[in-house]
């Protein structure tokens, strides 16, 4: 999205394989994203593998590792002195509050949540403070993320799962337990979704475009913090995760109908 208003945009991964994959995604939707947006004219998006080189001079830097505390802790703290002064350093976490990762961090006042959703035309936004992130960067983000066209919605209090997430949480969990239990299937699952609500795709469809490794880390992470929540969703997860079986991006999942990857 931040690409859509002629701005430059840098990507980090450890491999250089996954960053030219991820260039590849967001110059392909890129046209259509920015002609979505008021004014908006596609930029330029580069991928740079060692990530100090990339976040110099940024004014906003997304952090979008893998939903493991330790890691966020270790790029958190890397950040934390990496990134410019007047940077805001943000985590797309999927349901970890940045209370958690930004604690020992020296400028945690510029550091928050801001929790994006697939596909680009999925616009709606997470924000979350850490607590102790300023009322300034609060108001910046809500206030000029708009012209990204995003639309920013304000966590009033520390929340697992933010607000759309944690609703969506629910969904997903409930439709892996049906199947745990041997009730139905995922493909009459996401017919009925579908038939019901008027979506595009079902809970199983879209855990397939997510990744089936992201939303075992998720649902782990949420088991952890409530070990009262069935464990039939976490054993079909892993099911398919220890059989390779990720979603779309390893060429099946739930699904088996993906372009195979490799």
């Amino acid at each position: 999205m931040f690409a859509t208003r002629g701005g430059k945009v840098h990507i980090v991964d450890p491999t250089a394989q996954a960053g030219a994959e991820a260039v590849d995604y967001v110059r392909e939707q890129l046209p259509t994203v920015a002609a979505s947006v008021p004014s908006g004219s596609p930029g330029s998006v580069e991928f740079i593998q060692d990530q100090a080189s990339a976040v110099r001079g940024a004014w906003l830097v997304v952090e979008a590792v893998p939903e493991i505390l330790d890691l966020k802790k270790k790029v958190f703290a890397q950040l934390d002195t990496q990134a410019d002064a007047d940077a805001i350093v943000a985590s797309n976490s999927s349901s970890y509050a940045s209370r958690l990762f930004t604690e020992d961090c020296e400028t945690r006042d510029r550091m928050l949540n801001t929790h994006f959703y697939m596909p680009p035309a999925s616009t709606a936004l997470d924000v979350m403070s850490n607590g102790h992130t300023s009322q300034e960067v609060l108001d910046f983000v809500l206030r000029t993320f708009p012209e990204y066209g995003l639309h920013p919605f304000l966590c009033r209090k520390e929340s697992t799962g933010f607000i759309f997430n944690r609703i969506w949480a629910a969904i997903k969990r409930e439709a892996l337990e049906v199947v745990a239990e041997g009730v139905s299937v995922p493909e009459d699952i996401d017919q009925m979704f579908v038939l019901n609500f008027g979506t595009k795709a079902g809970p199983f469809r879209m855990m397939d475009q997510v990744g089936l490794d992201v939303v075992l880390d998720i649902e782990e992470h949420y088991q952890k913090e409530n070990p009262n929540l069935p464990e039939g969703p976490i054993t079909v997860l892993r099911k398919y995760v220890d059989a390779g079986k990720l979603g779309v991006k390893s060429g099946a999942g739930f699904y088996d109908d993906y372009p195979k990857q490799g």
